[in-house]
């Protein structure tokens, strides 16, 4: 029900191109330097040779991406169809033209902002290797923007992308336990559209007719917690949680507990290695974060409505508790194996982390 030649024209629209000079710096050398310095300091050790860094243009960002989304959609899209009946020609091009359309403008506003990217392959039937990522366009308006060293800027993003590389190569499990999470996500979405297709096809919708309207019973009709959760989600602008099962909002916890520590554990890496390469590393960093606070009130809509700033909230708290446990001495035991992954709870509070797996506090 997604036209992704649709999806994939209103993205291009949407995103543009650039009109600052592109970076002029040589990525591979960037990457091989990042490496070093990253599994140095982490003591992790990928299996094998990490991807080869590609400059890209937004549009090329904007195909791999939608490409990935194609091979994880297309299984519950395809559900969704079935479930349609008769009514399946007509619904699904009204529904796949809303649903072209909000996938193009996601990817086209994300394709604006987006400067570097550890591309994770995440189905099983997927062959393509990962990629690494740097969507010159907008790093060299970053650049601009900041009125930073281009050398400096360019270390700076390239060790936070490498570290999710070591991540993901030196860490056996992690890859199959995210994948692991995302297959439940799509196997719930994916039933509950048969469950929708059985709904529609009894005796009258196969005649092609209205099913009969019945009032919700007293049962059926929300609890005052449920209630509470959703006006909750309402205000974090989580729609996901907004829209989900217990069951899955389970699931969804522990995807953005992972998430969160991968990217928090990445900042903190980033910092940790880049003072001697990056003078202005303070710098960048306050330039950062008052482009993001300053986002014009449009942009800060949609990062609402799409989850991207309860996104940022949670990254900024993964790096909270990476810095908290990393002065514990005890960073590398967060990726020891899945049972050792934080929980948002003890994200927020990284205490009961270091108490349930047995690590002293820092001192002061």
């Amino acid at each position: 029900m997604i036209d992704w030649m649709v999806a994939e024209w209103i993205a291009a629209r949407v995103a543009g191109t650039g009109s600052a000079p592109l970076p002029d710096v040589d990525l591979a050398e960037l990457a091989t330097l990042s490496e070093q310095r990253v599994t140095a300091y982490t003591g992790l050790t990928p299996a094998g040779p990490l991807p080869a860094p590609e400059g890209v243009g937004r549009r090329e960002w904007i195909n791999a991406n939608l490409s990935s989304m194609r091979r994880l959609m297309d299984p519950v899209l395809s559900h969704a169809r079935n479930g349609l009946g008769p009514m399946m020609p007509v619904a699904g091009l009204l529904m796949g033209g809303v649903a072209s359309s909000e996938v193009g403008l996601l990817m086209g506003y994300m394709a604006q902002r987006v400067m570097g990217q550890y591309e994770l392959v995440l189905t099983t039937e997927d062959s393509d290797p990962p990629r690494l990522l740097f969507v010159l366009e907008n790093l060299g308006k970053a650049i601009q923007t900041f009125d930073a060293d281009e050398k400096e800027f360019m270390t700076w993003v390239a060790l936070h992308e490498v570290t999710h590389a070591v991540q993901f190569g030196g860490v056996p499990w992690l890859q199959g336990y995210l994948a692991g999470l995302v297959r439940e996500l799509m196997a719930s979405a994916e039933q509950r559209a048969n469950r929708a297709g059985r709904a529609s096809s009894g005796p009258a919708a196969a005649a092609g007719l209205p099913a009969r309207v019945s009032l919700p019973s007293r049962e059926s009709l929300p609890s005052r917690e449920e209630l509470a959760r959703m006006a909750g989600a309402l205000r974090r602008g989580d729609l996901i949680g907004l829209v989900a099962s217990d069951g899955e909002r389970e699931v969804i916890d522990r995807v953005q507990a992972v998430m969160a520590v991968i990217e928090g554990h990445a900042e903190h890496v980033m910092d940790a290695v880049a003072p001697d390469l990056i003078p202005s590393l303070d710098k960048l960093r306050s330039a950062l974060d008052e482009r993001r606070k300053s986002q014009g009130r449009m942009g800060r809509l949609v990062a609402r409505l799409i989850g991207l700033e309860l996104k940022l909230r949670q990254y900024e708290r993964g790096k909270v508790f990476c810095d908290h446990v990393a002065k514990a001495g005890a960073l590398d035991r967060v990726f020891e194996s899945p049972d050792q992954l934080p929980t948002l709870e003890e994200i927020e509070a990284p205490e009961l982390w270091l108490e349930r797996v047995g690590a002293a506090a820092p001192a002061g």
